[in-house]
């Protein structure tokens, strides 16, 4: 194999790119260390504290998508250093904060920057190098990404425990000025096409309002219940939004935020339902098992951080397995068998309790993180493989929509969950059973609906 000859200029803007797209994915996970302390200092609680991630991670996910339009009619570019100007100006802000309302608008606005640069980053990467090297750029971009996983508890801890979570935000800083200081050189401009392409924002406003409608109604039923008339108010925006979101996307047809070809690919409806089941627990566990390390088990932020390597590595190292069997046992298989490990890990992490030892959860971590990895690269496969390849792009900034968006609800939920516990370990245990029968539901759909053969091997045999 011929090896991958670029130039400086290149090697610069490949290098912003990465840089990039570990410091987005790296604030994902970076705060769930530092949340015990942010509560501390601001006097609110879990079910409070929760949206400094889910905050983020909702408006990264509902907002990719149109992030990624904007790229193609504006130029990728542009959009990408308007993205990383927001980020930075937005982490200053953060670091700022003088209370929890500002804290949490902060990471909201944090996540529009990464919902521009995101899918920018992209674009970006693979028109620095020729074709032919494309594969290597996106193995490339899979490792910074499982980088990003492991050291961002790590990282977000030792910030926490040794100068301050608000260190967490002003990190950003110097990276994004790096980041824009090589791109503004580096990269060159992408003068887009004429397009008719547009942006649905009503369908993003109408997604955006149901959605923050049904989290905000879950975080307030676990302080006031479920028949505060404040909730049920709250439940009925939630389902009046939603039902105005299905309304616009038919009358925008193909500029819709969902285009009407994705939604009529019954395999690309299912592949992204399973998604969506499957996505509550990742968040789950980055959030609630470094509170239960520092508040029960005495671990330190550092420590709390570095109890996330196993699921993390685990990760990672079977992602790129699964890449590798993919050929030979097919995306449903890979699906299957990541759903299984999903629910079993969690299911094993729901048995925790006040006494529970930190070497008792390393199994299901472990397990937790072979089934996430097994997942993950396979139903982007899937999704992508049964559409057309002019909406390739779009059907996995769609697909990753879901993922980010069921990640969010699924934190909604537990947090609801651990509020009408009686106490905080207990409730992080009734939610991580409530995780494992998601990954249930889902495991369900995919063997009985989503298409697929046995492998060849096991054809043979019969």
């Amino acid at each position: 194999m011929s090896q991958l000859q670029i130039s400086r200029g290149q090697v610069y803007g490949l290098f912003a790119a990465a840089l990039a797209l570990f410091m987005v994915a790296i604030d994902m996970s970076a705060f769930s260390p530092a949340l015990p302390a942010i509560q501390r200092e601001f006097g609110f609680d879990i079910t409070t504290s929760q949206w400094v991630i889910n905050g983020y991670v909702l408006i990264f996910g509902i907002l990719v998508v149109t992030g990624g339009r904007i790229a193609d009619i504006y130029g990728r570019k542009r959009a990408f250093m308007v993205g990383t100007a927001i980020f930075a100006l937005c982490s200053l802000i953060g670091g700022l904060a003088i209370d929890m309302a500002m804290l949490l608008v902060v990471r909201c606005l944090m996540g529009i920057g990464a919902a521009l640069m995101w899918p920018s980053v992209i674009g970006m990467t693979y028109s620095l190098v020729p074709k032919e090297y494309a594969g290597q750029v996106g193995g490339g971009l899979m490792a910074v990404l499982g980088v990003a996983n492991i050291v961002g508890p790590v990282a977000g801890g030792v910030l926490a425990e040794y100068l301050s979570w608000r260190w967490i935000f002003f990190i950003n800083i110097p990276l994004a000025i790096t980041i824009i200081c090589f791109c503004w050189k580096s990269v060159p401009d992408d003068v887009p096409k004429i397009s008719r392409e547009k942006i649905d924002y009503l369908g993003v406003l109408t997604l955006s309002i149901s959605l923050f409608s049904l989290l905000i109604s879950l975080n307030l039923a676990a302080e006031i219940g479920f028949r505060d008339p404040l909730v049920i108010y709250l439940i009925i925006l939630f389902l009046v939004f939603i039902c105005l979101f299905i309304i616009v996307e038919k009358r925008n047809q193909e500029v819709a935020l969902i285009p009407a070809d994705i939604v009529s690919n019954k395999t690309f409806s299912l592949v992204s339902l399973v998604t969506l089941l499957s996505a509550v627990m990742f968040f789950a566990v980055i959030l609630f098992l470094p509170q239960f390390l520092i508040e029960y088990r005495g671990f330190t932020a550092v420590q709390s951080g570095m109890g996330m390597i196993p699921i993390m590595a685990t990760f990672t190292l079977t992602s790129y397995l699964s890449g590798v069997l993919h050929k030979q046992l097919g995306a449903k298989l890979l699906i299957c068998g990541g759903l299984v490990c999903k629910g079993a890990g969690i299911f094993s992490l729901s048995y925790l309790n006040k006494e529970t030892e930190y070497l008792e959860l390393i199994p299901g971590l472990i397990i937790l993180g072979i089934g996430i990895g097994l997942f993950n690269p396979a139903v982007t496969t899937a999704a992508i493989s049964v559409v057309d390849s002019a909406r390739s792009s779009l059907a996995s900034a769609i697909l990753y929509m879901f993922k980010i968006a069921g990640g969010a609800l699924g934190l909604g939920i537990n947090a609801a969950i651990v509020g009408f516990a009686p106490d905080v370990v207990s409730g992080i245990g009734w939610a991580y059973t409530v995780n494992a029968y998601f990954a249930l539901s889902a495991f369900v759909i995919a063997v009985f609906f989503l298409p697929g053969q046995l492998p060849k091997a096991f054809s043979r045999r019969h």
